[in-house]
This record gives C-alpha cells, structure tokens and sequence, in this order.
C-alpha cells in the first residue's frame, strides 16, 4: 500500500556517548559540541533528567546540582547528519588538517596575527629570502639579506679644504657636491680714509650628480684674498668641482677699495642646483666682512690704524675687514669643497 501524505525524508543520525562515575562536580566537558539541550538525554542513576535540570554551552555541560560520588552520569548526544557541530576549542589539530587545506584565499585580512601564531612557528627556514642571514645581516623589503653597510643611502662624506681629486669610493652612487668660492680682504684706507673697504664672499653652487658612470673629480679651492695695507685688496679664487660632465663654481669675492666706499663684490655660481653669489662688502669706514654659506666674516676693532685693529674671518669663504690708514688688513678664507657621498 502506498503511503498517503508527505514523504518522510531518510535521514540519519550521529549518536555520542558519555558516562561519569565518581565525580563530586557538577560540571563535565563532552566529548563533542552539543547543538542544544534538546539534544542530549541525561540520566543520573538510570533516571532521566528533565532539560530544566541542566544546560550546555559547546561541550560544557553543567548540572543545577553537582553529583555525590556514588552517581553514575550518564549523557547520550544525538547528532542529525547535516547538522552543523562546531569543534571545540584546541580540539583540532595538525593531523586533522588536509595537505594545503589553508590556502592564501581562505584567509580574511588581518586574519593571522602575532597572538594567533605560535613561539617560533616561522623560522628563518620558512622564508624564501635571498641571501645568507647572520648576525650582521638583516632582511629588508625586497626579501634578501644585507649588511646596514649595502643598504642605499648617506654613506660618508669628505671635506676639501685644499685642490686634489675626488675618488668615488665603492658602492657610491650619487654625491650632492657643494662648492664654495673664496672671499676678498678688506682694502686700507687712503690719505682721505675713504677706500678702507671691506671684502666680499665667494660664490656658492650646489649640485645632485649620479656619480655611477663617473669615478673621479679634480678639485680646485680657491685661495682667500692676502691682505693689503693700502687699497684696493685682493680678490678670492674661485673653488671648482669638474668631473668631466659635471662642472660646478663658486666665484671667488672681487677686490675691495677700487673706488670711494667701494665693498668687495660677492663671487658668482655657477653649474648648480642651487647658485647663490656671495654677499657684497661693506663700502663703509672699517666695514665689516661679508659673512659666506658657511660663517662669519672678520671684524675691525678701534681706529687707531694698527695691524691689530681687525679680526679674522671664521666661514670658510667670507671676507676680511676694512681699515683706516696704517693698518694691515687680514687675509680673507680660502674656499671649501663638501662632497656628500650615497649607495
């Protein structure tokens, strides 16, 4: 006889079981995670317990009252197939898991972080780096291992106070080049204390050169301007950077004094980034030295007209002060080459 109605879908179930004798507490961890209380039959002693007499959290089961020893708690769990069980906590491990069954696609940003990975579970053998690490090595962003020392970046530096060559140390690859001119001495004062002028500074010029093709410069430092006990004086060198491509100057200062009142001129730049002419001296009585990128010019002091009525100037560049009648002015600062040197 056929059946009239709705046909009973064939279903089967997963059924778990779970005794304890002995106990005193009146909780108990299950061996699986139980949907619901609907889910389990609980007896005590052979009776059943009523759903209001226990409830379960995952594989928590907790009773309303804890057991005597004499007890035997026993929990049948009934499973649908179909139904979702989700794993207890710590209850899934590496034998559990498939061959490259976590995948990069299967992961949510942000989903692995340092709380949910274990001591030392990537060691340096896990990563596909180049190179060999070390304690004087580091892994940088391109995946390999390097010293701090091949890293790009500043590397060193070298000042030229006087002509010679630049030789591009290994590794360099650019060089920010600054070239600073020499600047003139004051002038001495005539019958008429109106050329006692002071000197300028030189020029400065500032450059950004990829050195990767380039392996030398020769280096030219001006010379400062001596100083004069008459007028006019004498003007600064010019301080020059030239690398066959490149080729950068720092004018040195013009000579004070070849008129009334008539300062040192600053040095032109030239070849540079950046090109700055020096600062123009003082045509006043005992002007003051004009001041270079890299510090102060000399100073006069009393108008007696001694040798000693000036100071020196201290920047590399600067000029030197002005005097009245019967004084020696100081020689004005040679120029400088700075070169900057990085990978």
């Amino acid at each position: 006889m056929s059946y009239m109605g709705k046909s009973v879908d064939n279903k089967s179930s997963e059924i778990r079981r779970f005794d304890v004798t002995s106990s005193t507490s009146a909780t108990h961890t299950l061996s699986w995670t139980a949907p619901s209380e609907q889910s389990l039959i609980v007896t005590i002693n052979g009776v059943k317990q009523h759903e209001d007499a226990y409830s379960v959290s995952g594989t928590t089961l907790t009773l309303t009252s804890a057991l005597v020893a004499t007890d035997k708690l026993e929990v049948i769990g009934i499973n649908d197939i179909g139904s979702t069980i989700t794993p207890g906590p710590g209850s899934v491990n590496e034998s559990q898991l498939g061959s490259d069954s976590v995948s990069t696609i299967k992961l949510q940003d942000n989903a692995i972080t340092n709380a949910k990975m274990a001591d030392d579970a990537v060691g340096i053998a896990e990563l596909s780096a180049t190179g060999t690490p070390s304690a004087s090595t580091a892994l940088f962003g391109n995946n390999a291992w390097a010293t701090v020392s091949d890293v790009s970046g500043l590397t060193s530096v070298q000042y030229f106070t006087s002509s010679g060559t630049w030789t591009k140390p290994s590794g360099i690859t650019k060089v920010i080049v600054e070239v600073q001119g020499a600047g003139s001495s004051g002038s001495a004062a005539n019958s008429s204390n109106t050329r006692n002028c002071a000197g300028g500074a030189g020029g400065y010029a500032k450059k950004l050169i990829d050195v990767s093709s380039i392996s030398t410069a020769t280096i030219t430092i001006g010379s400062g301007g001596a100083g004069v006990t008459s007028y006019p004086s004498n003007a600064g060198g010019d301080s020059i950077w030239s690398d066959g491509t490149n080729t950068l100057t720092g004018g040195g200062a013009g000579a004070a004094g070849t008129g009334n009142y008539y300062g040192g001129p600053g040095g032109t730049a030239s070849g540079g980034d950046l090109n700055i002419t020096g600062q123009h001296g003082s045509g006043y009585l005992n002007g003051k030295g004009s001041d270079s990128m890299f510090g102060f010019g000399g100073t006069y002091g009393s108008s007696s007209g001694s040798s000693t009525d000036s100071f020196d100037p201290t920047g590399y560049g600067s000029g030197s002060a002005g005097l009245y009648i019967g004084g020696t002015t100081k020689n004005a600062k040679d120029g400088i080459v700075i070169v900057t040197e990085y990978k």
